[in-house]
């Protein structure tokens, strides 16, 4: 009995020490001349500005806005689009109905966080979040069935006041 059982097990230990052997390698630390592997950072995508974030959240740039600025931050699990323009209330308002919000834009008490991060500063602007009294809501269109943004997981609105009657919205969409 006892050599049918190393029969069977013999030709296993040739494996078996070329599995630890391999496993034990794989534990050591590189050489110092080779460079260690770091997760895949953030990049604006190279001629992309407002219009395509526009067309991404599936909105028309208002006519008579001033402002317009737009980038795309290609994440390593997502892009993020950022669009911003100056214009009435009025029509910023429209916007955001449109865009059908899960609240009403209310004034945040201490800033939050966004999903645009500091991406407005690319853009050469004060981060909304950064900024006083300023209007905030978000919008989730697969949660309410909004079928021309199905492909958007969340939208941020940001509402800041700007130079007399004129506000300048934020827009960041994911």
């Amino acid at each position: 009995m006892k050599l049918r059982l190393t029969a069977r097990v013999l030709p296993l230990v040739p494996a078996a020490t070329l599995a630890v052997g391999l496993a034990l390698g794989g534990c050591t630390s590189a050489p110092s001349d080779r460079t260690t592997r770091t997760a895949p950072s953030s990049s604006w995508e190279t001629g992309a500005g407002a219009p395509e974030a526009a067309a991404f959240m599936k909105i028309q740039i208002p006519e008579g806005a001033t402002e317009v600025n737009g980038a795309v931050r290609v994440q390593p699990q997502e892009k993020v689009y950022l669009l911003s323009f100056v214009t009435s209330e009025r029509t910023a308002k429209t916007i955001t109905e449109d865009l059908h919000p899960d609240h009403p834009l209310a004034v945040e008490g201490p800033p939050s966080s966004s999903l645009s991060g500091d991406g407005f500063r690319h853009l050469g602007l004060t981060p909304p979040q950064e900024l006083k009294s300023v209007r905030t809501t978000s919008a989730c269109p697969p949660c309410v069935d909004d079928s021309r943004r199905r492909h958007i997981q969340g939208i941020e609105i940001h509402i800041s006041e700007a130079q007399g009657d004129r506000v300048r919205v934020y827009l960041t969409a994911y």
